[in-house]
């Protein structure tokens, strides 16, 4: 069995592609189980090779036509071919255990459509601190709560850069919304109206906060393109809970 990583990478991400690599060697599977790490170029000048092992079958490289992140990372799920696939942004780490705990709750609960966790956020100086908002409780995540958690609190509830998602529901979704910023988002808001989800306790990201993320942007909390994102993750994802909701006819 295998578990699909995807991973969009654009030139300047291709500096911590090394340590991205490191945290995914170093995990631990269970048996029968290996991963597979499909990294997309987001543009023709991205050049991911050379900081990555050339003798490592596992990785699998390949360039799009730039389309910002979320266009990237929907392009590396395509070319994936796992049971299950779990982001992991070129700056981001796994903690040790961070693939084990997704496969396990996945196998074990059929109706759990997808996986989040907890997670540390690297700061620019070296340390660390817990993510800036309150994790909701370990285990079931209710399908329409993360919705409902929304619209209440104008943030998601969980952090979507954790996400492990079962295949046929992402590929039913069509991978990540392709917006400027804020897809993931839109993606777990997506995945919450049609199944429940899974919360970790455990850290299983750490999370690099730098200048050159997408979340430093201007744009990125406040504006027009903001009201224009938002607007669609939330019409997008109250459109899914009420299809799903129809009875058959």
């Amino acid at each position: 069995m295998i578990i699909s990583v995807v991973t969009p990478v654009h030139p300047e991400g291709t500096a911590f592609l090394a340590e991205a690599y490191a945290s995914l060697n170093s995990q631990e599977l269970p048996a029968g189980w290996s991963w597979e790490w499909c990294v997309q170029e987001d543009g023709p000048d991205v050049d991911a090779a050379p900081h990555l092992p050339s003798d490592d079958p596992r990785i699998r490289i390949s360039a799009s036509r730039r389309g910002g992140p979320h266009v990237a990372r929907t392009m590396a799920f395509a070319r994936s071919t796992g049971r299950y696939v779990k982001n992991l942004d070129a700056d981001d780490q796994l903690t040790p255990g961070a693939l084990a705990r997704d496969i396990s709750v996945l196998e074990a609960n059929p109706s759990v459509g997808w996986a989040t966790s907890r997670v540390l956020d690297l700061l620019e100086d070296g340390t660390t601190r817990s993510f800036e908002h309150s994790d909701p409780e370990p285990g079931l995540l209710p399908k329409g709560s993360a919705l409902d958690f929304w619209v209440q609190h104008n943030r998601p509830q969980v952090h979507p850069a954790t996400l492990c998602v079962r295949r046929p529901l992402l590929a039913l979704l069509g991978g990540w919304m392709a917006l400027p910023a804020s897809g993931d988002t839109g993606l777990l808001l997506g995945l919450d109206a049609l199944a429940p989800g899974f919360f970790h306790s455990e850290v299983g990201l750490i999370y690099r906060k730098h200048s050159g993320q997408i979340t430093a942007h201007p744009n990125h909390r406040a504006g027009s393109e903001w009201e224009a994102r938002i607007s669609l993750i939330q019409e997008h994802a109250e459109a899914l809970r009420a299809w799903s909701a129809m009875p058959p006819q």
